[in-house]
């Protein structure tokens, strides 16, 4: 049975709270280059959004390499070093137990571009034009 994914309008304050808390604690060890790996040191990184589960044991850490470039390589190297970001994120969060972290691409930008593509189709753009006249 799959796992329920939580939007953020369903979670409760203090877990957005612990998220966003998460995503600026891993957002700052990638951009000071805490982490001792050639493939992170090289590329820049943005960690977009942070999902925690209801009870703050599982984080879904959506990040997006710079340009998308390299994509794979990035969350592969990422996850080889989840155990470090997972260490470093338990001690400066001060939770009762650290939340595993499980590194995914975010599609949102490819969703976005994909939307203004077809919002840019000729078709459409000519139905959008015959309702504003």
């Amino acid at each position: 049975m799959a796992r329920q994914q939580f939007t953020p309008e369903q979670q409760s304050v203090r877990v957005l709270k612990v998220g966003e808390r998460v995503r600026h604690i891993l957002s700052e060890l990638l951009s000071r280059q805490e982490v001792h790996d050639d493939t992170l040191t090289a590329h820049s990184v943005s960690v977009t959004e942070v999902r925690m589960s209801p009870d703050l044991r599982n984080a879904a850490v959506y990040v997006k390499p710079l340009l998308g470039e390299d994509e794979a390589v990035v969350i592969k190297a990422l996850r080889v070093n989840t155990a470090y970001f997972q260490r470093e994120v338990a001690k400066r969060l001060g939770l009762k137990f650290a939340p595993k972290l499980n590194f995914r691409g975010d599609e949102s930008f490819d969703e976005a571009e994909r939307i203004e593509r077809l919002l840019n189709d000729p078709k459409v753009v000519r139905d959008l034009g015959a309702d504003d006249a």
